[in-house]
């Protein structure tokens, strides 16, 4: 008895500790596509000085042309359907999506084209590219971070995993409802999965 409770709280230990799931490998070089059940963008601004308000856009697609061992040779495109916003307030959710503010009717999707990947680190990255909203086209710079690779034990698919985080200004993208009592400086924290293909 004495044996078996100390298996149990080995074992409940390890899950505490953060023991893996599964073995992480090295990235594999190929073409990745977004996974989108576990990739969400998510957006930041401070509201009247008080809060910082959270939201979140989902269903993101693209692709990443991945070179594990030159880094500064690949690339990423990404998609963000602009009617999937989500906030904790329907009210504000919808009003998001309206012509004063994303105007998801005429402008649907926001698009990411990376234009130059620097490594700055084994794990970490400057990603550069055009960041579209509202159809007004701008570079923007994003920090990424390579968090892990290996076989997704539930799909079995070869996924890498990354997250990003950057600051963009929504007014230069015609988002400039509010400002300055809403913050011009939106915070971004994406986290991507990437499932290789073929």
């Amino acid at each position: 008895m004495k044996r078996l409770f100390l298996a149990a709280a080995s074992l409940s230990f390890g899950l505490v500790a953060g023991a893996p799931a599964f073995a992480a490998t090295a990235p594999q070089s190929g073409v990745y596509a977004i996974e989108p059940t576990h990739t969400q963008v998510v957006f930041s601004v401070l509201h009247f000085g008080f809060t910082t308000y959270t939201g979140l856009f989902s269903n993101v697609s693209g692709t990443l042309h991945l070179n594990a061992a030159t880094p500064a040779e690949s690339s990423l495109k990404v998609t963000i359907p602009v009617s999937s916003v989500q906030t904790t307030s329907d009210v504000l959710t919808g009003e998001l999506k309206a012509d004063d503010w994303f105007d998801a009717a005429k402008y649907p999707d926001a698009t990411f084209v990376s234009t130059s990947v620097r490594q700055t680190d084994p794990h970490d990255a400057i990603v550069t590219g055009t960041l579209t909203i509202r159809g007004i086209s701008k570079p923007e710079t994003l920090a990424v971070h390579f968090i892990g690779a290996g076989v997704n034990p539930m799909d079995k698919a070869f996924t890498v995993g990354f997250e990003a985080t950057g600051t963009i200004k929504r007014s230069d993208f015609g988002v400039s409802k509010y400002v300055p009592y809403v913050s011009d400086a939106v915070e971004l924290h994406i986290a991507g999965a990437f499932e290789k293909q073929g």
